[in-house]
């Protein structure tokens, strides 16, 4: 028996034994995918079962994120309909106030995860619905700066789970280069709340005065029912996993099951989403270098996203267009932003690349801030109007690249659960800067806010390629390693289980580029 020392990352120094395994591992995804469905699937079948679960997850997850996201940034178009004006708010307190969400918003979102793989995900996004809404709902009856504060904090508290779960909860049911496309349709639900948004506060101010009420205060109240009306029925629609979904035969429960299992990106070894969470994975969760190189890769987005969406309106509303007309112009730029989100993620997945389709949307944004600083505003409203367009796009589109590519990477799931929640949370502390870098005394310019705005683009772009080559030194690493000892030789050494364990920092796991 020849035996052999090797390291893998994470592991130290392990003593090899060769041994004689019989029937040989499949080798490629194709083989992989063969072989999941070679007992009682076929490949036609297995199209059939991830259609099902196309159907009954992500329309609802798409929807419930329309939601939220509306939700969060109502307040822009609340400042349009009179919010300011009539809690005598000046100076940098609109800022202030938009901050504010993501506080709490950013510091629960690593709990809730954790929370989340302890429960069921249906009961858990429930009630974080239904929590989110009802304080929507009494925002209406603020009447005050010191009120608008707390109920953007308590805003952010019941909101700060759903997005980490939600994009969790698809990692559960689709291999790598399946996920993205079914995050870019839920995730696009983002975008087209801005349409959405724009289109509904522009009816529902029409009811200005009605009842004693302003038109902000329809907005709330109208769009703070819709969650807490959806909350009630949620919990008995969205499914929680294969393992337990109703909708599916048993045969098509353990097609899905095994199917991701598989997924490891090598062709051998094998991951779980069965895992319990244990301390080992949160800190393992939180200790990843990659993890907080891609955080700045997010702030690109969320500097941009968050300070942009609340002042978009306002922008347009600068360069002479009516209150009402602003909050239509808004539309078609999210509509763009939407469509160039769809095309990159299926562009991504039939590539299976991740890095160079970020770099791309944030040049696309990066094109667009540039011309935002070198336009004199308000000079040429339907030319600074027009490049708004590739603001949006660009900043939109990388986003769910990056959580699809940090979720990609890894295993087991009790780890993903805390670094998708890391990384959303303190990736979303952007959101922080971004709310104050879109000054009120330099409407309709704003140099401030498109400055900082091009130079996060320009930074995630840097970042992406720090976090492609490190990955790509580690699956090298791991190919010469394969070809030095034989896969034989280093499953043999730990039990399956161990395997399991090891997750990402299993030898036979490679990573998306």
């Amino acid at each position: 028996m020849a035996t052999h020392d090797i390291k893998v990352e994470g592991l130290g120094d392990k003593r090899i034994e060769d041994v004689d395994v019989g029937e040989k591992v499949p080798s490629t995804d194709n083989e992989i995918e063969a072989t999941a469905g070679a007992v009682e699937i076929d490949e036609k079948e297995g199209r059939k079962i991830l259609a099902k679960v196309d159907y009954r997850l992500v329309p609802v997850l798409a929807l419930l994120y329309l939601v939220a996201f509306i939700d969060r940034s109502n307040i822009g178009n609340a400042r349009v309909a009179g919010l300011t004006t009539d809690l005598n708010m000046h100076g940098l307190q609109y800022n202030t106030a938009v901050t504010l969400f993501f506080v709490p918003y950013t510091l629960l979102e690593i709990p809730s995860n954790i929370v989340l793989k302890m429960m069921r995900p249906s009961r858990w996004i429930a009630i974080l619905m239904f929590s989110w809404g009802l304080v929507m709902t009494l925002m209406c009856l603020i009447s005050n700066y010191s009120g608008l504060l707390a109920a953007r904090w308590f805003l952010g508290v019941a909101e700060s789970g759903f997005f980490p779960a939600a994009t969790f909860l698809l990692t559960l049911w689709y291999r790598r280069y399946e996920v993205q496309r079914r995050m870019a349709v839920f995730y696009v639900a983002a975008s087209l709340s801005g349409a959405f948004s724009g289109l509904l506060a522009y009816a529902i101010q029409m009811l200005d005065g009605r009842s004693g009420m302003g038109g902000w205060q329809w907005i709330f109240l109208i769009e703070g029912l819709v969650p807490v009306g959806l909350a009630i029925v949620i919990w008995k629609i969205l499914p929680d996993s294969p393992e337990t979904a109703s909708f599916l035969t048993q045969a098509e429960r353990d097609f899905i099951v095994k199917r991701l299992a598989d997924e490891t990106g090598s062709g051998s070894g094998k991951v779980t989403n069965q895992d319990k969470m244990d301390r080992k994975f949160v800190i393992a969760g939180l200790s990843d270098w990659k993890i907080w190189a891609a955080v700045v890769i997010f702030w690109g987005n969320t500097v941009g996203v968050y300070g942009f969406t609340a002042t978009v309106p306002t922008v347009i509303n600068g360069l002479g267009y009516s209150a009402a007309n602003a909050q239509l112009l808004t539309i078609p730029i999210y509509v763009f932003a939407s469509i160039l989100t769809i095309i990159f993620a299926w562009w991504s997945d039939h590539a299976k690349t991740r890095s160079p389709f970020i770099i791309a949307g944030y040049i696309i944004a990066s094109v667009g801030f540039i011309a935002q600083l070198a336009i004199p505003h308000p000079k040429y409203p339907g030319l600074t109007y027009g490049f708004l367009f590739p603001v949006a796009g660009g900043l939109y589109c990388p986003f769910i690249i990056l959580v699809s590519w940090i979720a990609n990477s890894l295993a087991p799931s009790s780890k993903r659960a805390v670094g998708m929640a890391l990384l959303i949370s303190v990736g979303n502390m952007g959101g922080i800067m971004g709310s104050n870098i879109y000054l009120d005394r330099e409407k309709p310019k704003y140099t401030t806010g498109f400055a900082v705005s091009l130079a996060m683009c320009l930074l995630a772009i840097i970042m992406t390629v720090v976090v492609r080559t490190a990955y790509q030194r580690e699956n090298k690493k791991r190919t010469a390693l394969l070809q030095e000892h034989g896969e034989d030789v280093i499953r043999a050494r730990y039990s399956d289980q161990e395997m399991l364990e090891l997750g990402d920092k299993s030898p036979f796991f490679k990573y998306t580029l």
